[in-house]
This record gives C-alpha cells, sequence and structure tokens, in this order.
C-alpha cells in the first residue's frame, strides 16, 4: 500500500518537472516520467560536469571526479554554447558563469528525448544573467533523432562543418559520439547533480 501511495505520487511530479523545462508535456508518457525520477534517485556528489568557455564553438565539457587535493578530470569533450558571447541573449547567448557558490542543477536526462531536441537530452536548471534576465530551456544536447541515430534534416544531422554544428541556441552541445560516451560514462559511474560554468 506504502509503495503504491509513493508511486502514485513520483509520476506527477516528473511531469511536472517536464513542464516548468519549457516543453510540451505530451513527448512523456508516465514510464518515461518514472525512468527521470528513478535516474534522480542514482545522483551522486562525487562527480560533477564543468564547462569551460572558450568560445562559442569551441570550448570544453569536462567529466570531474572529487578527489582529496586536486579533483580529477576524467573526461573532456569538445563543445559549444549559443552564437555570441552575451549571457543575457535569450536564444543565442552562452550560458551565465556558475561557480562553487551556485552551480546549475542538473535536472533530468533522457535518450529517447522527442521535442524541439532530440535523443540524448540532459535538463540543466534556468538562470538568471548578470542584468536579471532569466534564462530558460537549458539543455546539453546534440544533433540526431529521438532515437539517437542521424536523420535527413538538418536539426537531425551532424556535419561538422557547414554549418558548424557547435552553435546552439544557447545550450551546451556535444557531437552525437561525445553525448553518447558521456552518458554510457554516467550510467556507469553515477549520475552528476552539479554544473560549473566557468571561463
Amino acid at each position: 500500500m506504502r509503495n503504491n501511495a509513493r508511486s502514485a505520487r513520483v509520476v506527477p511530479l516528473a511531469l511536472a518537472t517536464l513542464l516548468v523545462g519549457g516543453l510540451s508535456a505530451t513527448t512523456a508518457t508516465p514510464a518515461q516520467a518514472r525512468t527521470e525520477t528513478q535516474v534522480s534517485a542514482q545522483a551522486t556528489d562525487a562527480y560533477y560536469l564543468r564547462f569551460d568557455k572558450n568560445s562559442v564553438t569551441n570550448s570544453r565539457l569536462e567529466l570531474v571526479k572529487r578527489t582529496p587535493g586536486k579533483d580529477k578530470v576524467l573526461k573532456t569533450y569538445k563543445a559549444g554554447s549559443g552564437q555570441v558571447k552575451d549571457t543575457c541573449a535569450v536564444g543565442k547567448g552562452w550560458l551565465p558563469n556558475a561557480g562553487a557558490s551556485k552551480p546549475y542543477a542538473i535536472e533530468w536526462h533522457r535518450k529517447n528525448f522527442d521535442g524541439i531536441i532530440n535523443g540524448f537530452v540532459i535538463k540543466i536548471a534556468d538562470r538568471k544573467c548578470h542584468n536579471g534576465t532569466k534564462r530558460t530551456e537549458l539543455f546539453i544536447h546534440s544533433e540526431m533523432k529521438p532515437n539517437g541515430n542521424q536523420g535527413t534534416i538538418e536539426s537531425e544531422r551532424w556535419t561538422n562543418g557547414n554549418p558548424n554544428d557547435y552553435y546552439s541556441n544557447g545550450c551546451i552541445k556535444l557531437n552525437p559520439t561525445d553525448i553518447k560516451d558521456l552518458f554510457k560514462r554516467l550510467d556507469s559511474i553515477g549520475w552528476p547533480k552539479k554544473l560549473y560554468v566557468v571561463d
């Protein structure tokens, strides 16, 4: 009886999380929502992600392990963010910084997301930039079909050339091979709760 009551509360909570993320609730079935809730239960503080901004198409996303003394970078991926460096430019600026005192929360992740972006997707929390403008619908993602394969339309096909697919609408963007590698590693060691953004 107690387990059934807990399950009844978990699914609406996960669906509410999707709505807050700014995406259509029609993209999540109850089974998918339960998967996201189970994932959050596996979250760990032993690891975190750090996005080191260099340029909008050539920055670095790092998977980091907390260790005594200096933390250890386990893997580094080339990444992009936005189209311009103005962190207050909604839909095209790169991510506002987030240091040790207030990192981004990693809210959920999916391997089969079907929305404006598709496939392997990590949702990070909203953030206000320095002038108070709220940045929403922030993700770590790539360009692929909902099933993770490459498609034929531009938004589902990674080219590495023209256009430069590291450009985004303000999210962190990885190539398909790298985001799948990141998911594989985090499924194995545990999903971090936090993303730090530095430059």
